[in-house]
């Protein structure tokens, strides 16, 4: 497992964080509470991470009503794994009477205060989504203060832009404020709109870049290619995500990867993967580690055989020559 700065920081990151998007429910959605990984099985999870080599998590104060945050500040303090670096997020609709994103100084302060008693410490406090009312400004300054008053290390932003992200560069710039030290978007083979301008700005500017749904909800997965060769049906319709998956609970997140095309696509990748050796995910993940402009990715596997796909793409020296093959599969 590799440690790497995160961009200009100096805060040093494992290359993986494990992801607690499905602990207590999935995602934020109200309506999904109760769906995603009991505790005792996401404490299970959380132990399979750290004895893997991972040492970061990464949650969501919106994440199953904070369930996600609980459960993770109960397995550091239990396992005294004071080594792990925390990031949460804060933004989204948690209290009465919000009704849209919100990242105002006051509830900044209100939330950052609960995600620290849930979770013990927080090193990263990064926001969850663009808030169009408050100015950038404030919320700057509010990170900035966090930061001062040691409550957070660093501060980021997740589900942006290359747009924004300049704007939020400017709006700190302005106040001489700490910029940003890093963005959290999704990334994948099949999801890599931030590549042809993000990443080489974060890069330039000194910015880590931590990428979520490796996987694609499970697209990017053997499962996937045999459930379709296996279903029998149409060749022109979808296989039916299984019971329980991430794709099956929460379809609207992955409708614009979860295509018959995308699908010819994981079957060749699958060729490429027995190949060598390992599995179709195994070889989606090594491509994520060898991008020179990705710093970490977040992994969240719900089942202890799914940490497979992880060991396999640690233990893989993926050929320049084969990664230019695995690009090629999936266009910009």
């Amino acid at each position: 497992m590799i440690t790497r700065d995160l961009g200009t920081s100096g805060i040093p990151i494992t290359e993986y964080l494990v992801g607690g998007a499905a602990i207590g429910g999935i995602g934020s959605a109200p309506s999904r509470v109760g769906l995603g990984m009991k505790t005792d099985e996401a404490l299970e999870r959380l132990d399979e991470a750290y004895e893997v080599g991972i040492r970061a998590v990464d949650t969501a104060n919106s994440f199953a009503r904070g369930e996600s945050e609980r459960v993770i500040g109960r397995w550091r303090e239990e396992r005294e794994h004071d080594d792990v670096l925390v990031s949460t997020k804060v933004g989204n609709v948690v209290e009465r009477g919000q009704e849209t994103i919100s990242l105002s100084a006051d509830h900044i302060d209100r939330q950052l205060a609960l995600s620290r008693s849930r979770l013990g410490r927080v090193d990263l406090y990064v926001t969850h989504a663009a808030d169009p009312y408050t100015p950038l400004e404030e919320t700057v300054t509010a990170f900035a203060g966090a930061i001062d008053a040691e409550q957070i290390r660093a501060w980021g932003c997740s589900n942006v832009t290359v747009r924004e992200v300049e704007a939020w560069l400017l709006a700190a710039d302005r106040a001489g404020l700490p910029r940003p030290a890093l963005v959290q978007n999704e990334f994948s083979l099949l999801t890599r709109a931030s590549e042809p301008d993000l990443l080489p700005l974060l890069a330039a500017e000194g910015i880590g870049f931590v990428g979520f749904s490796p996987l694609a909800g499970g697209i990017l997965s053997d499962r996937m290619v045999d459930a379709a060769q296996q279903s029998g049906g149409d060749p022109d319709e979808l296989p039916d995500p299984a019971p329980g998956s991430r794709l099956a609970l929460a379809p609207a997140m992955y409708a614009s990867s979860f295509t018959l095309e995308n699908l010819a696509r994981v079957t060749a990748l699958r060729k490429l993967a027995r190949e060598l050796d390992v599995s179709t995910s195994g070889l989606a993940l090594a491509w994520l580690r060898r991008h020179p402009l990705v710093t970490a990715t977040i992994v969240a596997p719900r089942r202890t055989a799914q940490w497979d796909a992880v060991t396999e793409s640690l233990a893989l020296d993926l050929p320049e020559d084969v990664a230019e093959q695995v690009s090629a599969l999936f266009p910009l």
